[in-house]
């Protein structure tokens, strides 16, 4: 039996794919990689907000799952929004990396630094940590930007450490951020096998139990704020608490939540987000 599975072309994206690729393989099992470019991919120079932001690096992958042109689609799950395409499902997650955010360059934030990241919940929450702080766009994949930031002279960059881990790359961490300083994604950290609808026996066997558990939490309430909420928004599931977050880009003001209720603390922090603006 062929199993093809989709992955975007970066060499982390072929890496994590490789690691599912590992998992499924047996008897009478043949798999093939099937490189794809996304939206993401495409656009490196503009704000993710400006090419769609959660999803960018999701949609063609879907729609080869879809079209039957791959069989499984291998997903950073932070990258995924935070509900399912119709027709499609979550099949497996994979056991969940380190999910922190980490600093490339120095060991820990001071007054001044220039800090290269295009993510908004990033840049705002490091405001919040340091309001003195530059924080410039920056895009591409983990070796494009580690290499930018020497060719722009950055003190920093802020990358999430599973990547970098993967790769080989963790002697470039000079700190991990715990939670509390910056809450991360929802889903980061975990890979996500996604099918079609029906063919979840596929990779089932696969599935970390733990980790959907959590991963799901997150992804339900950050799909509880809702499209219409502007705000920076993460939510991340340590296992004991749920906790979701909103916050002003330029980091004036962070609201956190706990909750047992994924979609009951989404609703919550969208109600913040509409007062604290």
């Amino acid at each position: 039996m062929l199993v093809r599975i989709g992955s975007r072309g970066s060499r982390l994206a072929l890496t994590q794919a490789g690691l599912a690729a590992e998992r499924l393989r047996r008897p009478g099992f043949e798999i093939a990689l099937v490189p794809i470019t996304t939206a993401g991919d495409r656009d490196r120079t503009k704000p993710f907000g400006e090419i769609g932001s959660r999803g960018v690096f999701v949609k063609e992958l879907e729609e080869a799952l879809l079209a039957g042109r791959v069989d499984v689609a291998v997903h950073s799950a932070k990258d995924m929004t935070s509900t399912d395409a119709e027709g499609l499902a979550v099949g497996a997650y994979l056991e969940r990396d380190d999910p922190r955010d980490a600093l490339c360059g120095v060991g820990e934030l001071s007054a001044g630094m220039r800090i290269g990241t295009a993510s908004v919940r990033r840049r705002a929450q490091l405001y919040a940590l340091e309001p003195d702080l530059s924080i410039e766009p920056l895009r591409g994949n983990i070796d494009t930007r580690l290499r930018k930031r020497h060719e722009r002279g950055l003190d920093a960059i802020v990358l999430a450490a599973c990547g970098l881990d993967r790769l080989g790359l963790g002697a470039e961490i000079g700190k991990r951020f715990e939670p509390q300083e910056l809450l991360p994604e929802a889903g980061q950290g975990a890979l996500a096998l996604q099918v079609r609808l029906g063919d979840e026996e596929l990779v089932q066997a696969l599935d970390d139990a733990e980790t959907r558990r959590r991963v799901e939490a997150e992804r339900q309430c950050v799909a509880a704020v809702g499209g219409g909420c502007l705000a920076p928004v993460a939510a991340f599931h340590d296992g004991a608490t749920l906790t979701g977050l909103v916050a002003a880009e330029d980091g004036s003001w962070v609201r956190r939540l706990t909750g047992d209720d994924p979609r009951a603390l989404g609703r919550e922090l969208a109600t913040l987000a509409e007062t604290s603006a």
